[in-house]
């Protein structure tokens, strides 16, 4: 874990690491929320995988009140089977 050193007292303190920064810059991604519709399929499949699993909110770079929205739409439109 971290490296310790002695105090005058002998008691020892933690030495803490520098955070790194995240790997990836966050995208921020303009979506029209009008065009997220379960009718708009091949929107939709940007937001998928090739299995079909949707794509979490750290790939995607979307709000969190979007990706609800996108993620309610994808499953609606599994359910009417016009995505697998």
């Amino acid at each position: 874990m971290g490296r310790k050193t002695k105090t005058k007292k002998g008691r020892k303190k933690a030495l803490r690491r520098a955070r790194m920064p995240a790997k990836g810059a966050r995208k921020r991604v303009d979506i029209d929320p009008e065009a997220i519709s379960f009718q708009n399929v091949e929107f939709l499949k940007k937001f998928t995988t090739e299995s079909g699993r949707i794509l979490p909110r750290r790939v995607t770079g979307l709000p969190a009140k979007l990706h609800r929205k996108l993620a309610r739409e994808i499953k609606r439109a599994r359910n009417v089977l016009l995505m697998k």
